[in-house]
């Protein structure tokens, strides 16, 4: 088949084949619908689809680059200078091949983009038709790059210090035993036991952002009784020396069948329960109800400060902490991953009291696969 264009009168270049005159492909798509930047040149090697993309991705009009040579609409270089057409050479390169990879290159002034290239042939040999070259920006790759930079800059500093806690305690035990008491003994022990649960606690965050981030978080859902569970958090909490009347449990009977991972639901917990308890003041209210959607709602709320208007949309991003009261800023991140991954929902917002308010619902129900 064969291309040929047509224009608008605003001077818009629909790509178009002869068999196919709805548009691009069978779906009769215009080139500048998509998301990605599109340039096709033709065999003569001149543009004839220049998309709107490809326009703002470049800084080129498409009026400009209609008409003109592929290697002057878009002149592109490796990350080591040399002009990528010419190093390519499309037209007059191996006859055997049809495509180059995505690969990062250089537009004018040094903006880097992603681009790969497609000969389109009309013998396996043949000379080439066609070449449709995708321009991507690199920014959303810039940013997830950034991210995990953070990641793994926050995980050095957090590792540092229990690690050096561990370190100098062992060492010292070991060159100087005699010269401690059992008391001494036992809490530069205890000490070290706390530092060692801190490293474990922090690696088994990154093990569920790596799961959460890739869609690998494995579920074992089983029937889970939520207001034991909120129970059990709470009476954890006092065993630990908060006072019992600092808590208020409200739950809505009768609630129906719930079937979750009793485990990763006791994470979600135990994270927001924390995060009141460290970070809130006053009563911290619990409630566990129904909700009219069949899903089961759990609310926890507290009488402090409250979270700022302005940071509510970042709450649930990684490395975000409400005060300087420790943690990485993780758990919020993986409390979220872990309720979606559920089927279920997780707001924040201001508590009746002032305070903040976070709310997660669960889908109820036996799972289909049982039925």
């Amino acid at each position: 088949m064969s291309i040929g264009t047509s224009r608008s009168p605003g001077a818009q270049t629909v790509l178009r084949t002869r068999a196919d005159p709805g548009g691009l492909g069978s779906l009769g798509l215009d080139p500048d619908e998509l998301p990605d930047g599109l340039v096709v040149a033709d065999e003569t090697g001149h543009v004839i689809c220049f998309n709107t993309a490809a326009a703002r991705i470049t800084a080129v009009r498409a009026a400009d680059a209609l008409g003109s040579p592929l290697e002057l609409a878009l002149p592109l270089e490796d990350l080591e200078g040399r002009r990528w057409w010419q190093l390519t050479d499309p037209y007059g390169g191996l006859a055997t091949r049809f495509a180059q990879p995505e690969r990062n290159l250089l537009l004018p002034g040094g903006r880097e983009v992603l681009v790969s290239a497609r000969y389109v042939r009309t013998a396996p040999t043949g000379p080439v038709r066609r070449v449709v070259v995708s321009i991507r920006d690199t920014e959303a790759r810039r940013r997830t790059e950034r991210s995990h930079a953070e990641l793994i800059a926050t995980v050095a500093h957090e590792l540092r210090s229990p690690l050096t806690s561990v370190k100098g305690f062992t060492a010292t035990l070991l060159a100087k035993w005699e010269r401690f008491t059992d008391d001494q003994k036992k809490l530069m022990l205890e000490t070290v036991d706390a530092d060692a649960n801190r490293v474990t606690r922090l690696i088994a965050e990154l093990l569920d952002i790596s799961r959460i981030d890739s869609g690998r978080l494995e579920l074992r859902r089983q029937p889970v009784d939520i207001g034991a569970a909120v129970g059990r958090h709470v009476q954890a909490h006092v065993a630990s020396g908060q006072d019992a009347d600092r808590f208020l449990v409200r739950i809505e009977q009768p609630l129906p069948d719930l079937w979750a991972d009793p485990d990763k639901i006791d994470q979600v917990l135990s994270n927001l329960l924390e995060n009141a308890v460290r970070h809130g003041e006053g009563t911290v209210t619990i409630d566990v109800a129904s909700s009219v959607t069949c899903s089961t709602a759990v609310t926890v709320s507290d009488e402090g400060p409250g979270i700022p208007e302005e940071s509510m949309g970042r709450v649930f991003t990684r490395f975000w902490r409400g005060s300087k009261r420790g943690g990485t800023g993780l758990g919020l991140y993986i409390v979220k991953g872990i309720v979606e991954a559920h089927g279920g929902t997780i707001t924040v917002g201001r508590a009746p009291a002032g305070g903040a308010q976070f709310r997660f619902t669960l889908p109820v129900g036996t799972p289909a696969y049982l039925l």
